[in-house]
């Protein structure tokens, strides 16, 4: 278990830091590591404890309300727009967050699974109302949640190939205009400025 903070976050006078503390407490619960940032904990997990982390946050710390699921594509491979700068390790990050309902405080779970067979744990059993998170990752990233009894599509029509958020997906929208797209502006009657559009104008 390891906690850091950000050298961007300013430390308290009296040397305490309750946000870093509570982080090393649900890090040490959960068995993951865990950092304070920006006003932030974060606590990361190996995913064959995924549901079992879940389980203990809420458990130990009261933390009963589940207001986010998703992924994110580590992906050094982009269908459309400009490469990262810097490479990647090629996963999926899974997170979900959690809250209280009394004091506010709130912590993101995260774990890190393969993006040659991407599955995890399901938190249905912990929390039912994850099951519409899991639908929606599934069908947009294509991970699938192991003791899910539905994955069916939430969105996209029947016949629908691919998983649109993963990042090698070509998105037809982001061919034509690459994100995060120009603003197309318009300048005023009269005004001779150069639109975005149009700098030559």
């Amino acid at each position: 278990m390891t906690v850091s903070q950000s050298d961007t976050d300013a430390a308290p006078v009296d040397g305490a830091d309750p946000l870093a503390d509570f982080a090393s407490s649900v890090a040490e619960a959960v068995g993951g590591e865990g950092s304070a940032a920006f006003g932030t904990v974060k606590v990361k997990v190996p995913a064959d404890r995924w549901a079992e982390a879940v389980t203990a946050a809420r458990d130990s710390f009261h933390l009963v309300f589940l207001s986010f699921l998703s992924a994110i594509d580590w992906s050094n491979d982009v269908a459309v727009g400009d490469p990262l700068q810097e490479g990647t390790d090629e996963r999926f990050e899974i997170l979900c967050t959690l809250s209280d309902l009394s004091v506010g405080r709130r912590v993101t779970l995260s774990t890190d699974i393969s993006k040659d067979d991407p599955r995890v744990g399901s938190i249905v059993d912990v929390f039912p109302g994850a099951g519409w998170h899991e639908r929606e990752a599934h069908e947009m990233f294509g991970i699938v949640f192991d003791g899910n009894p539905d994955l069916s599509p939430l969105y996209l029509p029947d016949g629908f190939q691919g998983n649109p958020l993963r990042k090698s997906f070509p998105l037809l929208s982001r061919e034509v205009k690459p994100w995060p797209g120009k603003v197309d502006v318009e300048g005023m009657p009269g005004d001779d400025s150069p639109s975005e559009e149009n700098p030559e104008a």
